[in-house]
């Protein structure tokens, strides 16, 4: 029987109005429209009001009918379970009844409800949809048709995972043989659904797709050349996404597919060169990229230049005309939520400072106000995947162009040739070096361009090639580079303000400490910028401070220094309120100068050490209210609690012993405490940070603690979460240290997971460390505890310590391992030859030490006898057998 619904007149009347009142600008008669939606939703029927107006109400303008229909969809969301049987039937059966509305405004509607329904769980308890959908599909209705195919399309975008699921009796082994019959369809739009549908399951490796791959690779070529740009936007996502999926189903044909993207790179539409565009990107992480391009980059490389340039309608977004606008204030959406890096303690290396940070701030990201991804960024970064793909072979393709875009008299042609230059500074920097000492003067030149759209793609440049400059000599190239960056810096376009201060990061980076001697000149540049900027550029200009605090270290700690930057900084401090977000990048700033300072922060130290601890205990505050009344009380943001105990990590760090008056009038170690035991991992992994800090600046006061402290410890050496894993480990090796014998409790709390997590495969190099330093420590305090298992570890420890340089904390860890050798010296005989090694990789260790190492060597070779002992140094490798001779008379 079919459920029969007559509206009331009345109520009728009345959602109409309320349908028109929506419609309105003014936000206060939105907010009452709310309100009435919501008293509605308790009538049982509302929804059937609602879906008759989308439906049935032929007389009403669309945009109503509509609207109509969206509310229904977010009743759907927030409400289905609660709806009357009688209810859900009506509006389903009205939904397939009408997916073929005249108007593409209502069958789009209905489309989006029907998969709203669809998506909560009523695929299964709506059998006949998908039968019913494919069945419209070949209707003689062009309407039907296509909303039919609509609504299809979106079923496959939300509920992709189920539709290839036993739950449903996998109904895509019709559905895909079906869809493949429409890439032929005379009308474009449903050539573009059948596509898009398919395209749905390709990533996934469906079974049901893989079954009919090379039909529908053979229907795709079939469409190459469709009229349609939508269509062709569709194959050329699909052949993108088949590269990574089925690349050898694509191999015989690839030359002509190059061809085609080729083509389809260069398309009138944007969309479909943008798609196209993605194709160079994926085939370049392939491994055949190298063999499949080569005969095609003399054609390629042109059509990727080509694409790097502005287009009329990006300049006209971008203001490109508009040079002067550092006076206009920014508007709030133009402010992308920035992430902070929470703390992650770290050995010191060979090579650089810490290893396994990603340089994330240096991608081509000159123009992120527009659509975040365009031609010009896609073409872009292809150059810059396939200059490390060829590195040096790129470059004969490539500097004829440069050759004429570079001295181009059209700035926008000029400009693209920087992008150029600057795209292939990683891949090509070899091949590109005899050229620098002409190009980098002229880039610097290009600084002063009167085109603010030049001049700030010149900062993103040159800061690519920062790494050469400071490896010249200072005054050639980097004493006029950075006085022009710093020009820029204070530039009246606000865009190259903020190009010219990421570029002057990347520079102070790669400079450190060659830029001391240019120290009250940088200051000066960046205090001014101060009182000059806006928002957005405010934001970049701390993050330039404190990079510049971390590259030049205790030379930032001068009194006229001080003088200069703290006022400006502590000034903003104390305008920003406790729920500001630009809290984050300000107090990651103070972390940095706080650590470079040193002594030279105390007098600023302590209104910033209360500020921090109070956020903390407002955010732990705020999370106990929420969790114990969720429905009253919002939940924290927790970054602000993360950034605050990563600034105190900071200020232990850099005030040493001074912070003890502040700890002790502070409730700090009790938040710790909390904060040890939130759920939120970046939470726990910044407060075993700080107690690894405060440890070794005033383990008086963290002492008391340690018996609650220790088994919270514990539980978190847990590698599944890296970073909490890795800063709870360094704090034991620090917490022992402190304590001595008296650490003997604690041990069994620790040691296994410690043994476990130094033997697994593929721990991170920066974990490794830090377990081995750990392990040695504990049995550096313990030995009698540790060594026992010395067997276990042995081995691990001794390749994952031979490669950080010689300081306190491998000096403690070596100690350690020398201690428990003498304790059980059979726990180290099989693996001996490992020990050397590590002894070796000491440069100079202090005198003691160097005795313990002798002692061992000795006492091995003396045990053994000299016949055992040469046999087995035999197996040496020179380098070794000499320095073990050299430094121990081994």
């Amino acid at each position: 029987m079919e459920y029969e619904w007559k509206p009331d007149e009345q109520g009728l009347q009345q959602i109409l109005q309320l349908l028109k009142e929506s419609q309105s600008p003014d936000t206060t008669i939105q907010r009452t429209v709310q309100q009435k939606l919501e008293q509605l939703n308790q009538y049982p029927d509302f929804n059937n009001y609602l879906i008759f107006v989308l439906t049935k109400l032929k007389s009403e303008d669309e945009p109503t009918r509509s609207l109509s229909g969206l509310i229904l969809k977010n009743n759907v969301k927030a409400h289905f379970q609660n709806f009357p049987n009688g209810v859900t039937d009506f509006i389903k059966s009205e939904c397939l009844n009408n997916i073929g509305d005249a108007s593409p405004l209502i069958r789009a509607t209905v489309g989006i409800l029907i998969t709203t329904i669809a998506s909560k769980g009523e695929l299964q308890n709506w059998p006949d949809l998908l039968p019913k959908l494919c069945s419209l599909l070949d209707s003689e209705d062009y309407n039907t048709c296509e909303g039919a195919f609509g609504a299809l399309q979106k079923i496959c975008e939300d509920s992709a995972e189920i539709l290839d699921s036993d739950v449903l009796d996998r109904p895509l082994n019709i559905m895909i043989p079906k869809f493949l019959q429409f890439f032929k369809h005379s009308s474009p739009k449903i050539r573009s659904h059948a596509v898009a549908c398919v395209n749905q399951f390709i990533i996934s490796r469906t079974q049901a797709l893989m079954l009919h791959i090379d039909s529908f690779i053979e229907n795709l070529f079939a469409l190459a050349g469709d009229e349609e740009p939508e269509v062709r936007k569709n194959v050329c996502r699909a052949l993108v996404m088949l590269l990574e999926v089925r690349m050898d189903r694509l191999l015989p044909h690839m030359h002509n597919i190059v061809e085609y993207m080729l083509q389809r790179t260069q398309d009138q539409d944007e969309n479909v060169a943008l798609e196209a565009c993605e194709f160079w990107l994926t085939l370049a992480e392939q491994p055949i990229c190298k063999d499949v391009l080569v005969r095609h980059l003399p054609k390629l490389i042109p059509v990727l230049v080509n694409g790097m340039k502005y287009s009329d309608l990006d300049i006209i977004l971008l203001k490109g005309d508009v040079e002067e606008d550092e006076t206009i204030p920014d508007s709030e959406q133009d402010i992308r939520p920035r992430f902070h890096r929470s703390r992650t303690v770290a050995q010191q290396h060979d090579e650089d400072g810490i290893e396994e940070e990603d340089d994330d701030d240096d991608e081509i990201d000159d123009d992120d106000t527009i659509s975040d991804w365009n031609l010009r960024k896609c073409s872009a970064a292809a150059l810059d995947v396939l200059a490390n793909v060829y590195r040096d072979e790129l470059l004969p393709h490539i500097l004829p162009l440069l050759k004429e875009l570079l001295f181009h008299h059209e700035w926008v042609i000029k400009e693209s040739g920087i992008l150029v230059l600057g795209a292939i500074a990683e891949g090509c920097m070899q091949g590109m070096i005899p050229y620098l000492p002409e190009l980098i003067p002229h880039l610097i030149q290009c600084l002063s361009d009167k085109k603010a759209l030049v001049r700030s793609i010149t900062c993103w440049t040159l800061s690519r090639y920062a790494h050469w400059v400071v490896s010249q000599p200072p005054d050639t190239y980097l004493k006029p580079l950075m006085t022009e960056l710093l020009k820029r810096i204070l530039d009246s376009n606000k865009r190259v303000q903020e190009a010219a201060c990421s570029a002057f990061a990347t520079l102070e980076e790669e400079a450190c400490t060659e830029l001391v001697p240019y120290l009250a000149y940088i200051l000066d540049t960046l205090v001014f910028a101060f009182s000059k900027y806006q928002h957005k550029n405010l934001l970049i200009l701390y993050d330039a401070i404190g990079t510049l605090a971390d590259s030049v270290g205790h030379h930032l700690n001068k009194p006229e220094y001080i003088q200069m930057l703290m006022p400006p900084l502590i000034q903003k401090w104390n305008m920003l309120k406790d729920e500001d977000k630009d809290l984050f990048p300000l107090l990651e700033c103070l972390s940095s100068v706080a650590t470079a300072l040193q002594s030279g922060f105390l007098p600023y130290c302590e209104p910033v050490y209360q500020r921090c601890v109070n956020l903390v205990q407002k955010t732990l505050a705020q999370a106990m209210l929420n969790n114990a009344q969720p429905d009253q009380y919002e939940a924290p943001d927790k970054d602000f609690m993360i950034v605050a105990l990563d600034l105190l990590s900071g200020l232990a760090e850099g005030l040493g012993g001074n912070i003890e008056q502040l700890v002790a009038r502070s409730n700090i170690l009790t938040l710790m405490y909390q904060c040890m035991q939130d759920k939120m991992p970046e939470v726990r992994q910044s407060s075993f940070a700080l107690l690894g800090d405060l440890t070794k600046a005033c383990f008086q006061h963290v002492k008391p603690c340690i018996a609650d402290f220790m088994p919270i410890l514990g539980t978190n050496l847990n590698p599944e979460f890296i970073s909490v894993c890795n800063n709870a480990t360094w704090a034991i090796g620090e917490i022992s240290i402190q304590m001595g014998i008296e650490m003997q409790p604690y041990i069994p709390m620790v040691l296994h997971q410690l043994v476990e997590i130094i033997n697994r495969p593929n721990t991170p190099k920066t974990l490794l460390e830090n377990t081995a330093i750990t392990i040695g420590r504990l049995g550096y305090v313990c030995p009698q505890e540790v060594a026992p298992m010395l067997q276990q570890f042995i081995r691990p420890w001794c390749t994952s310590l031979r490669n950080i340089r010689d300081n306190e904390e491998k000096d403690s860890a070596f100690r350690g391992i020398c201690t428990m050798i003498s304790v059980n010296p059979s726990g180290v005989i099989q693996d001996f030859i490992f020990f050397c090694d590590a002894v070796a990789s000491w440069i100079n260790p202090k005198d003691d030490l160097r005795d313990m190492f002798c002692k061992i060597l000795h006492g091995f070779k003396n045990q053994v006898g000299d016949e055992n002992w040469r046999r087995f140094s035999d197996q040496f490798p020179l380098p070794l057998k000499e320095r073990l001779a050299a430094f121990y008379g081994v």
